[in-house]
């Protein structure tokens, strides 16, 4: 019988060396930024307990979660009759944990049980993986990566502007430079509900406004009247927010008219100011800053500052997103924790490096030097220098078996290796190496302090 093939579950993937190399750069690069201002790592496990994870992303959220069976005889507890009552009755019964399905509701258990001890505000950054029991297409994985930073226990709005210094400073050391970050704020679009006369309504106004790229505003007109349960006199006097244009201080002044009735929305606009007239003090450049007041995440649990980040010369969605919310731990019982964080989507900057063909040369080299091995006299020969290269910080390696020229060289253009070492009788005789440069094919005959200090 054939043996079967192995295989990956659906939604995963396996990451070769290429691809690790590019991943590791995107994150390196990232990590850098988040520490230079301040942010500190942090990790939690796989598995939470259900508990905490359950009741967090609303139904559709408890739908997508991993759960993990008991360990041991997991149907113990389990009778007849849980079985005729079916899976969600049984469930307690066979599972108290889960795999974690986003970074932020460990971070809120993280900060509750470590309270005492932590030093408020708290800068964390994490990046590990995220699972999702969602139907696998493409761009969309079971098991993903999140790149999260966010700072809690403080309102300051000075927070805000240093994210989009962060996320400014990331994109360009990445070489994204056509982006736009877009900034709004949640008590505009509270505020907008107000203004057109459907008070309490503005997270349904949220779920539509949020579809505008896809769908258009007249499917978002239509999707408020006949699915949201909004007036046409509320729809006609919301049609002026979709053409508002003009720099930042432009769209601020036209929506202060607007929204002249509305504290709330009133509110939101000086939030926008201040964040603005503190990246202007640190020198932040926010030429690609842009206030979109219809920038609406349906994430319920956002209160100010709303983030996303596009970039205008690839085929992608948003590759960031986050926002300011005032009670992050409450949930576990600690009330009036304010917090503000991003997340970058690795996979989609990934995506988006390949798109426009941004790696660097560097991200991609593994081994810099290789070193030949023709027969046990050149091998031994060539094993000092190999030790002498790595401990000169030169990633080098020799190749394992003797084999022929042809084997060995195609093996180095393989890898991708840009230099070659050979050590024939010659070379030996007299003390040196060739040393090859695998893309120009220009040969050296050098000593080993020489190689070492050309390649260091």
């Amino acid at each position: 019988m054939a043996k079967q093939k192995p295989s990956v579950p659906k939604g995963t993937r396996d990451f070769g060396p290429e691809q690790m190399a590019k991943r590791t750069y995107i994150l390196d690069t990232i990590k850098s930024v988040y520490k230079k201002y301040g942010f500190q790592n942090l990790e939690t496990p796989t598995m939470e307990n259900l508990s905490v994870l359950t009741g967090k992303y609303g139904d559709e959220g408890d739908q997508l979660l991993f759960k993990v069976v008991n360990s041991g005889d997991y149907l113990k507890k389990v009778t007849a009759k849980d079985l005729e009552e079916g899976a969600k009755h049984m469930l307690p019964k066979i599972s108290e944990k889960g795999l974690r399905y986003d970074l932020t509701v460990p971070f809120a258990r993280y900060v509750v049980m470590n309270q005492g001890t932590l030093s408020f505000p708290f800068k964390r950054y994490q990046v590990q993986p995220v699972w999702r029991a969602d139907r696998p297409q493409r761009g969309r994985y079971r098991e993903f990566y999140q790149c999260d930073a966010d700072v809690v226990g403080t309102d300051s709005l000075l927070c805000e502007a240093e994210i989009l210094a962060m996320m400014g400073e990331a994109l360009t050391d990445l070489k994204i430079t056509d982006h736009t970050i877009k900034l709004n704020n949640r008590k505009v679009l509270t505020g907008i509900a107000e203004a057109i006369g459907e008070n309490g309504k503005e997270s349904e106004l949220c779920v539509a406004i949020d579809k505008l790229d896809k769908i258009g505003v007249e499917k978002v007109n239509e999707e408020l009247i006949q699915q949201r349960g909004f007036s046409q006199d509320a729809v006609d006097k919301l049609s002026p927010i979709f053409s508002i244009s003009g720099s930042t201080e432009d769209r601020i002044a036209a929506m202060k008219n607007m929204l002249a009735t509305s504290e709330v929305g009133l509110k939101g606009l000086s939030e926008l100011e201040e964040v603005f007239a503190f990246t202007a003090k640190m020198g932040v450049a926010t030429d690609k800053v842009e206030f979109d007041v219809t920038l609406a995440r349906g994430l319920s649990y956002y209160t100010g500052a709303i983030f996303e980040v596009k970039v205008n010369n690839a085929n992608m969605g948003s590759i960031s997103g986050g926002g300011r919310y005032d009670n992050l731990t409450g949930v576990f019982g600690l009330e009036g924790m304010s917090g503000v964080g991003f997340s970058f989507g690795v996979d989609r900057i990934y995506d988006v490096l390949e798109e426009l063909d941004l790696y660097p040369k560097s991200a991609m080299e593994t081994t810099k030097v290789m070193l030949t091995n023709f027969d046990d006299a050149g091998r031994d020969y060539s094993l000092p220098l190999l030790q002498k290269l790595r401990m000169a910080g030169v990633s080098a390696e020799l190749y394992p078996d003797t084999a022929k020229m042809k084997k060995q060289m195609n093996f180095a253009n393989k890898k991708g290796i840009a230099y070659v070492v050979l050590a024939w009788e010659d070379e030996i005789s007299q003390g040196k190496y060739s040393l090859k440069n695998m893309l120009t094919g220009e040969q050296q005959l050098l000593s080993a302090d020489e190689i070492v200090g050309l390649l260091k």
